[in-house]
């Protein structure tokens, strides 16, 4: 059943597809109302990594020009979350490049958090840090973290012809890990890669086995000196449909517009978020993203509410 939603999803006509859109719509109304949850990250970490993930700038492997630097100071670290909640964004979190972090850094993260919690007694801070332990995910959760985010990227069957350097399994591993120690997941991918309609259902799948509490959903868009710097497999309308499928097969789990949105929906980015019931907002993490005031202007264009303050 589930299969057949997504693959009839993804190959309506452009025509039918609007009459699966509304169906998302009114999922998306039932369980998050007129409300949009935003949520910022930092880079705070970049560069340098030893994966190869095929889509990636920050891989030492492909020549990309970008910053790269060792992990921010607790300062820098706490300045930035502060100013992003001062701008009533719903959620923060931390990113570092890299498969993995040193223990020295996990403690200066985990020290911000606190900070920051001293400060913001009710901020929702996340991370993503790569694939870490069953300690250093308990050490972060007594300092405060909500959410661990790790992204499968894509179908366990796929993600080989993206990255050699990393399995898939340990990406499903990290995920289920930070569950069982009590943490929020964020867990989702990256979409115009080359994968197939069968990728999608078993991408789909897999974030249902893992029960994930919110889905962000990256669309390529194309950097130069990867390996896929040429590729075009997205159009505005396909980056609906996965959006669609999605909400049709997960109507009550949070689905989150990330990267590459303002270069693949480019006008229909107002209806992205009349399916997905989250928002990405600001600087990616070696990408420029959108005018905060744009974002809030489309939310409230479309009759939808944020907290955001701009």
């Amino acid at each position: 059943m589930e299969r057949d939603i997504i693959l009839d999803v993804l190959n309506a006509s452009n025509f039918r597809f609007w009459e699966f859109f509304f169906a998302a719509f009114n999922l998306r109304r039932i369980f998050f109302k007129d409300f949009v949850e935003t949520c910022a990250i930092l880079n705070a970490k970049s560069g340098r990594c030893p994966s190869d993930c095929k889509f990636c700038a920050q891989s030492v492997k492909y020549n990309v020009p970008i910053k790269t630097y060792s992990l921010l100071s607790k300062g820098e670290l706490v300045a930035h979350a502060l100013k992003v909640f001062e701008k009533g964004i719903d959620r923060f979190s931390f990113v570092t490049s890299g498969v993995s972090l040193s223990q020295r850094d996990i403690k200066v993260i985990g020290e911000a958090i606190e900070e920051i919690l001293s400060v913001v007694p009710s901020a929702k801070i996340c991370a993503s840090l790569g694939q870490l332990t069953e300690e250093d995910l308990k050490f972060l959760k007594s300092c405060g973290l909500r959410r661990y985010h790790h992204n499968l990227e894509t179908s366990k069957e796929f993600y080989p012809k993206i990255s050699s350097y990393q399995r898939w399994e340990d990406r499903f591993r990290t995920v289920l890990m930070a569950k069982e120690v009590g943490l929020e997941v964020c867990c989702g991918g990256i979409f115009g890669l080359g994968e197939s309609e069968e990728d999608v259902v078993s991408f789909v799948k897999s974030l249902k086995e893992l029960e994930v509490d919110s889905v962000p959903v990256n669309f390529l868009k194309p950097i130069k000196g990867t390996p896929l710097e040429n590729v075009n497999f997205l159009t505005p309308l396909k980056c609906l449909k996965i959006l669609v499928s999605l909400r049709l097969a997960m109507p009550s789990t949070s689905i989150r517009v990330c990267g590459g949105r303002e270069y693949n929906l480019r006008d229909l980015q107002a209806f992205s978020i009349l399916t997905a019931d989250a928002l990405m907002v600001g600087n990616y993490l070696t990408t420029k993203g959108r005018n905060l005031q744009d974002d809030e202007l489309m939310i409230k264009d479309v009759g939808l509410k944020s907290h955001l303050k701009v």
